[in-house]
């Protein structure tokens, strides 16, 4: 059976997909994000038609109840999304993530409970790494769970930057099952944990732009877990079942970079077309069509590694290094894009009247979100090395 994101799909089903995709955008996003994205508010009635529309089970397999989608029509799908309010791409990205771990390495009975509910978006959630002290160095993290007899852990820690904590209802909790191991990956494991009591979401965290979603801190206080929520039944793999999902993350925040790189670029022409000086539109001087060129450029090659990335997962190779190239890559074009578009659109970029600057405010976190961009770096070193032994 195709691993999550791996399995085939029809150019016509796909085309019906995306246009559908595009109907939901014109619908139901664009007409709200404005006020919903000023008052950070979470999109309720967004996520209900995403329900509908089954993108809580994008890339489940079939068999579980979800779409079986190939990363490829996904990341064209988080595109699609991204470019009219990035925010609601993040919510399925993490649900999807935690998913994808349970699907690949989860027991049957972890399977059987939970995939088919994540698929209709009933039970949501994500991923919880990230600690107030440790990001990029997931071995440094300090949440531990004890064992407690045969039935279960205590679980005690905080975790930082969780999206879909508040709103969803579980998460997939990285924890320390033995502190001491060495090496220290060995001593981390996965969990599936589900609100009750001991599991508080301390507090929303304000940000700069990524508005809507739920970004929180966790704090776990002697938090007990049924010992059947260790993901895969076994002590040690934690980091292994996470590191997996990432590389599907990572395509995820490539796909959003693009999107955003499309919609700035968008946006410049736009506006550059109707905004007149010194007696023509600025799309007539040269210096606006240099930043046009550049900007256009930059999306199309995002574009590309981005695919790469996606059918290089969809067909079952390692696919780590392609992933943090089209990372790398796209998060920097949407960036750079963001700020030519700014620049171009003059004051008016700065003003909220137009969408420029919530694009602004938002690509900065994919230059941070799923690795950052220094730490894709080594990563495409690393794998360049070990892939061109002498």
């Amino acid at each position: 059976m195709p691993k999550p994101g791996q399995s085939e799909i029809s150019e016509q089903d796909e085309r019906i997909i995306l246009e559908n995709i595009d109907r939901f955008i014109e619908r139901d996003v664009k007409p709200n994000v404005h006020q919903l994205e000023k008052d950070d508010i979470y999109p309720i009635e967004i996520v209900d038609k995403m329900k509908s529309l089954g993108l809580f089970g994008a890339t489940i397999s079939t068999e579980y109840g979800g779409l079986g989608l190939p990363v490829t029509t996904y990341s064209k799908i988080v595109e699609k999304i991204s470019g009219a309010w990035m925010s609601v791409s993040g919510i399925i990205n993490s649900h999807l993530i935690m998913a994808a771990a349970i699907e690949r390495h989860g027991t049957d009975e972890q399977k059987s409970h939970y995939l088919p509910r994540f698929a209709t978006g009933e039970m949501r959630g994500g991923i919880a790494l990230t600690e107030p002290d440790c990001g990029t160095d997931l071995q440094s993290i300090r949440t531990v769970a004890k064992k407690k007899g045969n039935s279960g852990y205590i679980i005690n820690g905080s975790k930082m930057w969780i999206t879909n904590s508040q709103e969803g209802h579980v998460v997939a909790l990285l924890v320390k099952t033995d502190p001491n191991a060495e090496p220290r990956h060995k001593g981390m494991s996965l969990f599936l944990a589900e609100k009750g009591d001991g599991f508080k979401v301390s507090r929303k965290l304000e940000k700069l732009g990524y508005k809507g979603i739920d970004s929180c801190e966790l704090v776990f206080d002697d938090y007990f877990v049924d010992s059947d929520k260790l993901i895969g039944g076994e002590e040690g793999k934690g980091l292994q079942q996470v590191l997996g999902g990432l590389e599907l993350g990572r395509i995820n925040v490539a796909a959003r970079g693009v999107g955003i790189a499309q919609a700035t670029l968008d946006e410049a022409v736009k506006y550059s077309q109707t905004r007149k000086t010194f007696g023509k539109p600025i799309c007539q001087h040269q210096a606006i069509q240099l930043k046009l060129a550049e900007m256009a450029t930059r999306l199309e090659a995002a574009r590309l590694l981005t695919d790469r990335a996606a059918e290089a997962f969809a067909s079952g190779q390692r696919a780590d290094m392609e992933a943090g190239m089209a990372k790398l890559f796209a998060t920097e074009a949407a960036m750079e894009n963001a700020l030519d578009a700014m620049r171009i659109h003059g004051g008016y970029g700065y003003s909220k009247e137009y969408p420029i600057e919530r694009m602004f405010r938002d690509a900065p976190l994919l230059l941070i979100g799923e690795g950052t961009n220094e730490i894709q770096k080594i990563i495409i070193a690393r794998q360049l090395i070990e892939r061109n032994p002498t």
